[in-house]
């Protein structure tokens, strides 16, 4: 059972780090139904509706990413702890799923400011035009976005599924932690 406070315990995730993974879930799965949407549909009216929030949705997710690895880290010893070799597996597993959540916004962020377009989330002004092009800044993510942003989706799913072969194989109750 997870802790009724505001900092993690060793038995469980608080208050804020139980809202930011389910804030971070729902969001990431309006953002890759969209990009779902797009590739299997193409570009119709409900793919431009649900995808049209990518880039600043893209963003938010960035930055809520940063304030959770910020809050992580502050409560890096007060969190449950992940014993053994399927531990150490677990820790990889989330450090792989960090990794992506920063490397991938990242490289969308670096091709938009080598695009020289201006870049205004929420009309919050993060990136002025400017009159020329970067082309090195945009060749990383024209390459990797799209591939990196799907292996995300995959460790996802996967991470859930662990979540539920926890419960289902191994009798542990790790999802009650986070719920």
């Amino acid at each position: 059972m997870a802790p009724a406070g505001w900092f993690d315990t060793p038995s469980g995730y608080g208050r804020i780090s139980r809202g930011f993974h389910w804030l971070m879930a729902a969001l990431f799965a309006w953002h890759f139904a969209g990009a779902l949407l797009f590739v299997s549909i193409g570009d119709t009216a409900i793919t431009r509706f649900v995808g049209g929030t990518h880039f600043t949705m893209g963003f938010t997710l960035f930055v809520l990413v940063l304030l959770r690895g910020v809050w992580g880290l502050i409560n890096l010893k007060r969190r449950p702890p992940h014993p053994g070799r399927l531990g150490r597996a677990a820790v990889a597993g989330h450090l792989l799923i960090y990794a992506l959540m920063v490397i991938v916004p990242g490289l969308a962020l670096l091709r938009q400011y080598g695009s020289g377009d201006p870049f205004s989330p929420y009309g919050i002004p993060v990136m002025p035009a400017r009159g020329n092009r970067i082309e090195w800044m945009m060749v990383p993510a024209d390459l990797l976005h799209y591939w990196l942003g799907f292996t995300l989706l995959v460790v996802v799913l996967g991470h859930a599924a662990m979540a539920v072969l926890h419960r289902i194989l191994w009798k542990e109750d790790v999802l009650g932690r986070m719920t």
